[in-house]
């Protein structure tokens, strides 16, 4: 439905995107997720024409959308300011763009009325928005940009005011709005738990150019490099050497660590010397006072190093020898005391050969 095709754009010296391509499909809830100054933000103004790229198009259903100003494209843009009138009502807000296009009377009316039921909020036409809670400004903010009908409404940052409670319910509410009108959401954040529960497909962008595009379990387990690995979620990357790569195995020299050998997902072509990362996910990694050997798992000794109490879980920082540190994860699930361990307990970790993921 949507294809951004080699788009790029400068400001001055700095190259805010780099040759960018991707493809949205219709009715899908895709995110453009990255930190600060990454380009995510400059590619949704430019979809949806504040901006314009020195090179490159974008296509929506075919047809470029570059030599249409913004009030012309079939698009909206939510924004995290809400930008609602503070003088106008609910219903008032909501049918600006309709008066704005000279519809009727009566069609704006029904409009309005359908775009509310929509957001869920039928009882607050008369209502002005500094009456309303943040999550219900939000939902009106999206009515008035779907009221008119949009192929395609852009979020930027639309949750990030909210408060982390409220931000929880509010991504519920778009999962389930995007499901019931079926309109494609292209949403930007640069917060990682927000993507990975909202989004059909994700693409991690980084100083100006695409990382990875990929479904969000994919992005997680099978990051596609470093960046992604370090970005998404708590991770440990073990630095490493190749020393041998078979089809189904790897054999790598795990700085401070020593041999291993893998049968993580590996690389294509991965050759002898190589430097890669071993990317572990925390809570893919075994925690005791003493483990029992497993010949399908990679064993260690270490000591408690520190420790992270998060509620309903404890990130426990073990230091390995030669100053590697791995983080593991466990949940307070057992009743009385929280934390298992204290900084300076010996411990044993281990993680199942296969746990982890090989990048370059």
């Amino acid at each position: 439905m949507l294809e951004i095709i080699d788009v790029s754009r400068r400001y001055g010296e700095y190259l805010a995107l780099r040759d960018v391509n991707l493809r949205v499909h219709a009715g899908e809830f895709f995110t453009l997720l990255g930190p600060s100054g990454c380009g995510k933000t400059t590619l949704l103004r430019s979809i949806a024409g504040f901006d314009h790229p020195d090179s490159g198009d974008i296509l929506l259903d075919g047809k470029s959308l570059l030599h249409l100003p913004p009030e012309k494209r079939p698009v909206h843009t939510v924004f995290q300011s809400y930008a609602l009138f503070p003088h106008m009502t609910v219903a008032d807000n909501i049918a600006f763009p309709l008066r704005m296009a000279k519809l009727d009377k009566t069609e704006i009316a029904r409009r309005v009325e359908e775009v509310l039921e929509d957001v869920r909020l039928p009882d607050k036409a008369r209502h002005y928005p500094q009456a309303l809670s943040g999550g219900q400004r939000q939902r009106i903010a999206i009515a008035r940009a779907l009221v008119n009908r949009p192929r395609l409404l852009l979020l930027d940052e639309p949750l990030s005011a909210l408060d982390a409670k409220l931000r929880e319910q509010m991504q519920i509410e778009l999962i389930n709005l995007q499901k019931d009108i079926g309109i494609t959401f292209v949403y930007v954040t640069h917060d990682q738990g927000e993507a990975l529960a909202l989004s059909h497909r994700i693409a991690v962008m980084n100083q100006g150019e695409i990382s990875q595009i990929d479904e969000p379990a994919q992005l997680y387990n099978c990051p596609g490099n470093r960046f992604v690995a370090d970005f998404i979620g708590q991770c440990n990357i073990l630095d490493g050497t190749v020393i041998e790569s078979h089809s189904d195995r790897v054999d790598v020299e795990l700085d401070g660590l020593g041999r291993i050998s893998l049968s993580a997902h590996i690389p294509a072509n991965l050759h002898s010397g190589e430097r890669c990362a071993l990317t572990l996910r925390p809570e893919k990694i075994r925690l005791a006072k003493q483990l029992e050997a497993n010949d399908a798992e990679l064993h260690f000794r270490g000591q408690v190093h520190d420790t992270l109490y998060m509620g309903d879980v404890t990130i426990y920082i073990v230091e390995l020898g030669e100053g590697v540190k791995v983080e593991a994860l466990l949940a307070n699930s057992a009743p009385g005391r929280a934390r298992l361990f204290d900084p300076g307990d010996t411990v044993e970790i281990a993680w199942h050969a296969d746990a982890g993921h090989l990048v370059r």
